[in-house]
């Protein structure tokens, strides 16, 4: 985000807030009353965005996290496209017995060393 764009959703945020607190008004609340409650608007807005973000970070499918997930398959595919048809194949073969061997053994014995 740039820093224009984080003043854009400050000085919108005050707005909205002015707009919030004009519709109380018209809807007949008093100053007092339509500030408490043109604040508890914002202020749920704001937890709601921040909910968002909470739930992005939590479930990593933030921008960050997509661009690195494309960024290393792109650059796992780059490496496949380059390797040999012969080290193509030998890379498969080894994927292959490590899935097979993974799937026969119990995982407490993979992760105990040998003796």
């Amino acid at each position: 985000m740039r820093r224009i764009d984080a003043f854009g959703i400050v000085i919108a945020f005050f707005v909205f807030g002015g707009v919030a607190f004009g519709a109380f008004r018209t809807f007949g609340f008093d100053a007092t009353n339509a500030g408490v409650w043109s604040q508890v608007v914002l202020v749920g807005v704001l937890l709601a965005w921040i909910s968002t973000y909470v739930f992005r970070a939590v479930t990593q499918t933030m921008t960050y996290n997509q661009q690195l997930d494309e960024y290393k398959k792109a650059v796992l595919t780059k490496q496949l496209e380059e390797m040999s048809p012969e080290a193509r194949e030998s890379l498969l073969a080894e994927v292959a017995a490590e899935k097979k061997l993974s799937i026969s053994q119990p995982i407490s014995q993979i992760n105990e060393p040998d003796e």
